[in-house]
């Protein structure tokens, strides 16, 4: 049993799924209309009243998870707190409140999700799809074809801003309308010729926000009833008619949807306008759901991250030979050092297959390359703070030690960094790890044992120890080498 949070900059949802063996049965949802987006003051600060909401939503949310039997929680969080400036200030809290870990995913990588969601709900073909999704503070486009993904922007502009931009106050008029989807329009119109429709058969919308639109037009018995041109035209002057968020009379509208909708509108006709088609297909799906498959797959061992790291390392033409001595080492030493739990293993490993992708950029210090590289690409189902994590081990793969010293409070990561170190020194010494001939221990201190041919088969690895012991040392670890008969 999984759980799916989504902390959106128009509201916070919540799924509660499970997997029947064939598909994923939603058991429990929850929607809290939070506004974040709205909160945010003229610096791009949360507001307090904005962030207590939020906080006492999460509590709500909290409890409502304990009482399931959940195998994994996954609680991301998209625009606002990717941009709010006091973001660090409040994760803390909203973790706490939630008791779940916050991931402030990209955009790339929220539209990845959003389209995990679609394809995992329509039926399997290789049909050709484009995929919009318009929410409170961002809006994606993705392209992709049956299951696999070809294309995929974020965009900044979203619902909230736009009806805060153009329909102050609740406002409605047809000047402000023309001026909102003109200003649609300019976000799209540079990357819009890869999403034109003779490169894909059908468009599906996946948000809220285009679901409420579509609600509104078939209830209403607005333009041909069908989320198309000529409908949300329809829609847009009978917004105009009514002239104000506040007085917004439509079948199927809730209160709370009607003042960012207009926004909506105003980005759905002009993304449309600007790619040139003329319908596309309301959809359930979406976000939440993509983060529930993600979830499921990752339990059955079909990672996402896993491709991430093997395109990567194509990318940038690693030598993966290389790559894999240096990962299964680092496993092998690290199942030594006996870390508390497994947080760090995969990490390790990927960390291992990655660390010298800095030399696509120079030979000369590689490893600052790699690691900077891995904090700030765009890697496919990895989190921010995972990507993070990798980053300082593979800094930290050679020279000193000084550079990524809060790390090294974190014993578990600090075994992890060890094994890396020394599964790279191996390499480069022509070593293979065998746990018959070495045992490695950190505790207060790293106690290496080795047997005694060691230095005489590879005599510049001792060379490499007695600069291994000083980086240690200057971090204020003890490192004593046993040399075994």
């Amino acid at each position: 049993m999984f759980a799916a949070v989504d902390l959106g900059s128009n509201s916070f949802r919540m799924h509660i799924a499970s997997h029947d063996g064939e598909t994923i049965r939603i058991l429990k949802s929850a929607r809290d209309p939070i506004r974040l987006a709205s909160g945010l003051d003229s610096q791009g600060n949360m507001t307090a009243p904005a962030m207590h909401a939020a906080l006492d939503c999460l509590a709500r949310f909290n409890a409502i998870l304990k009482a399931y039997p959940l195998d994994a929680v996954r609680v991301v969080a998209t625009n606002t707190l990717r941009i709010a400036k006091n973001s660090a200030v409040f994760l803390p809290l909203a973790e706490k409140a939630i008791g779940h870990p916050i991931e402030i995913i990209s955009g790339e990588e929220e539209g990845r999700l959003i389209y995990m969601g679609v394809a995992s709900t329509l039926a399997a073909s290789n049909e050709r799809r484009l995929v919009l999704d318009i929410g409170g503070g961002s809006t994606e486009l993705i392209l992709g074809q049956g299951q696999e993904i070809e294309r995929v922007e974020s965009f900044s502009i979203g619902n909230v801003k736009q009806s805060l931009e153009f329909f102050p106050g609740g406002r409605i008029d047809a000047a402000s309308f023309d001026a909102a989807i003109l200003s649609a329009r300019s976000y799209f119109e540079d990357a819009a010729p890869p999403y034109y429709p003779q490169y894909w058969s059908t468009a599906y919308g996946s948000s809220g926000t285009i679901r409420s639109i579509a609600d509104a037009i078939t209830r209403n018995n607005l333009g041909d009833g069908k989320l198309s041109r000529v409908s949300l035209e329809a829609l847009k002057q009978r917004l105009i008619q009514f002239g104000h968020a506040s007085r917004i009379e439509l079948i199927g509208m809730k209160p709370d949807r009607a003042a960012v909708m207009v926004g909506g509108l105003a980005i759905l006709i002009g993304v449309m306008q600007e790619l040139n088609f003329d319908k596309m297909i309301p959809i359930e799906a979406g976000l939440r759901m993509g983060v529930l498959w993600d979830l499921q797959w990752r339990a059955n061992k079909r990672d996402r991250r896993e491709q991430s790291v093997h395109g990567f390392l194509q990318r940038f033409h690693a030598d993966e030979g290389r790559a894999k001595r240096v990962a299964d080492a680092a496993g092998l030493l690290y199942t030594q050092l006996k870390a508390t739990d497994d947080t760090y293993t995969r990490y390790l490993y990927w960390s291992g297959l990655l660390h010298e992708t800095g030399l696509a950029v120079s030979q000369s210090g590689y490893h600052k390359h790699a690691a900077y590289l891995i904090a700030n690409a765009d890697l496919p189902g990895f989190t921010t703070r995972e990507q993070r994590v990798m980053s300082t081990m593979i800094l930290g793969q050679k020279g000193n030690l000084r550079k990524i010293e809060d790390a090294l409070t974190d014993i578990d990561l600090a075994k992890a960094i060890l094994a890396l170190r020394l599964a790279v020194m191996f390499m480069h010494s022509r070593i293979e790890v065998n746990l018959d001939e070495i045992r490695l221990r950190l505790k207060n201190k790293i106690e290496l044992e080795i047997r005694s041919g060691w230095f005489m088969h590879h005599p510049t690895v001792s060379f490499w120890m007695e600069k291994e012991k000083e980086c240690w040392n200057e971090v204020g670890i003890d490192f004593t080498i046993k040399i075994n008969a």
